[in-house]
């Protein structure tokens, strides 16, 4: 299968394999929050998944090249693979979102029967202590325009579930005051409609207020838009000043917080999925697994049977 490039992408103008890695690590490590020891076998993996395809490359491999560079790893323990395999569909996600991929090739690669591991979720009094944090900055008339501008950040990240890119590139006038939605162009240009809350219409417009009529941007930072690099130090900022560990914290914490805390209150898992917009049920899915677990320790810290056994003890 070729690759699928987006219709309008110019072939010219896509980096080199080197070039995308770099871009890589470097949004894995400022919005993700990714160990060093994780960056530097995503790097390994990529570089030689690289050097394996040839000519075509990473940029240019589609799902029959990679199947074939999978086939090689057949005598490696099957957590090294399930790590090279994550390390591609992160990697060909990253394309997507960036515009120069219609397609993750690497999800056709079949992983090997290892365990996923949960994403990193915020209880619901953290939650309220970023908001308490962030709100108390913003209110009066003589708050700053930084700390105005977070409030209407956290409301979209957390009650709205946008994705980091997604958020920083909105146009001025995407949200509307009397709009409870937002329609949304996402991975690999699909459209998907995004809920906005009233209390999110209103931080955002009360931050509009206070954009240049000139901008392009709602978000605007210079002669763009605000950087993901920016959105990350900016919500790491609010966490550390609710006590919330820095590396518990990213805009995809928030996404995750967002998914995990609609389907523990009776959300329907593919109005979630719609909402996020996951092509596949499957990624969304996993927040069924999370909220398990949150029932599974809720079960062996509150149940009466626990008392029951320190009694007997």
């Amino acid at each position: 299968m070729a690759a699928q490039l987006r219709p309008d992408t110019d072939i010219q103008a896509i980096p080199s394999d080197r070039a995308l890695i770099d871009q890589f690590m470097e949004m894995l490590a400022v919005e993700r929050g990714a160990a060093r020891n994780t960056l530097l076998a995503y790097r390994t993996d990529l570089e030689g998944a690289s050097a394996a395809l040839g000519q075509r490359g990473l940029s240019g491999a589609g799902a029959e090249e990679l199947r074939e560079v999978g086939e090689g790893w057949a005598t490696l323990a099957a957590s090294t693979v399930a790590r090279k395999i994550s390390a591609l569909r992160r990697f060909y996600a990253f394309l997507e979102e960036e515009g120069l991929r219609a397609d993750n090739p690497a999800q056709l690669i079949v992983r090997p029967g290892t365990r996923r591991p949960l994403p990193k979720v915020l209880t619901r009094d953290e939650i309220e202590a970023l908001f308490s944090v962030t709100e108390k900055k913003a209110e009066g008339e003589t708050a700053s325009t930084a700390s105005v501008r977070a409030l209407a950040l956290l409301e979209l990240l957390y009650g709205s579930g946008l994705r980091a890119t997604e958020l920083v590139s909105l146009p001025r006038n995407a949200i509307h005051p009397d709009r409870p939605f937002l329609i949304l162009k996402g991975k690999g240009g699909r459209e998907r409609l995004v809920p906005v809350s009233d209390r999110a219409r209103a931080a955002v417009a009360r931050w509009g207020n206070m954009v240049p009529l000139s901008s392009a941007w709602l978000f605007p930072s210079g002669k763009s838009h605000l950087s993901r690099v920016r959105l990350f130090q900016i919500v790491r900022e609010l966490g550390a000043a609710a006590g919330i560990s820095p590396e518990r914290l990213s805009p995809h914490v928030l996404r995750h917080a967002f998914a995990t805390h609609l389907l523990s209150g009776g959300a329907d898992l593919r109005a979630l999925q719609t909402m996020l917009g996951h092509a596949d049920i499957g990624t969304t899915q996993i927040y069924t697994h999370v909220e398990a677990a949150h029932l599974v320790e809720l079960v062996n810290r509150r149940h009466p049977l626990v008392d029951l056994k320190r009694g007997a003890a």
